[in-house]
């Protein structure tokens, strides 16, 4: 697939089949995130995959994290809530979990250190598509808890970015409509 079609075929693909996906094109894909500009050769990002029941784990600390915000965890509505929170991470056979660990050096500027692990996640997104995979990027204030944090042992400077959910297709591309970038552009020539 040549880049162009790869960019502007790329679609949020939210539902998708539980068949195992290959080791090797997990590799690929992190492989090409690893491949995002970054300013001083930093590399910000981090990557941990989660498979089998590693999802279960991370389904355990989304269910944690719900139910401290629920104001009666016993209700009916809450138990449904701290279910999905739970069953969340078995929506695709692999999750990979992208977070930035900003460099500390004085040169760093930490939003340049985020919009390198950013176009990681990019770069990932079209590698799962050209690979023939579906993927949707996750993310909602469970993701920037602390708890989320901890499980993955990252610094008190790092933050989740991500959890890119992976597996094949299980639903049509859907259509969407773009402003052209003509209505989002200003030249200036001289």
């Amino acid at each position: 697939m040549d880049i162009m079609e790869a960019i502007l075929t790329r679609r949020t693909i939210g539902l998708v089949k539980e068949d195992p996906v290959p080791k090797k094109f997990i590799e690929q894909i992190l492989h090409a995130g690893t491949h995002a500009p970054n300013h001083f050769r930093t590399e910000p990002w981090r990557f941990f995959v989660l498979t089998g029941n590693a999802r279960n784990r991370l389904g355990n600390v989304f269910e944690e994290i719900t139910k401290a915000s629920l104001e009666d965890p016993t209700t009916e509505e809450s138990q449904k809530k701290l279910r999905r929170s739970q069953t969340n991470p078995l929506r695709a056979p692999v999750i990979i979990a992208v977070g930035v660990e900003p460099s500390m050096k004085k040169n760093v500027i930490v939003k340049e250190e985020y919009a390198a692990v950013n176009s990681a996640i990019q770069n990932m997104l079209l590698a799962a598509h050209g690979l023939g995979l579906g993927a949707i990027w996750r993310t909602g204030t469970i993701c920037y808890d602390e708890k989320v944090k901890e499980f993955f042992g990252m610094s008190e400077e790092g933050e989740m970015l991500a959890f890119i959910y992976l597996g094949y297709p299980n639903m049509k591309t859907p259509k969407v409509k773009k402003t052209p970038y003509e209505e989002v552009t200003t030249w200036f020539e001289s």
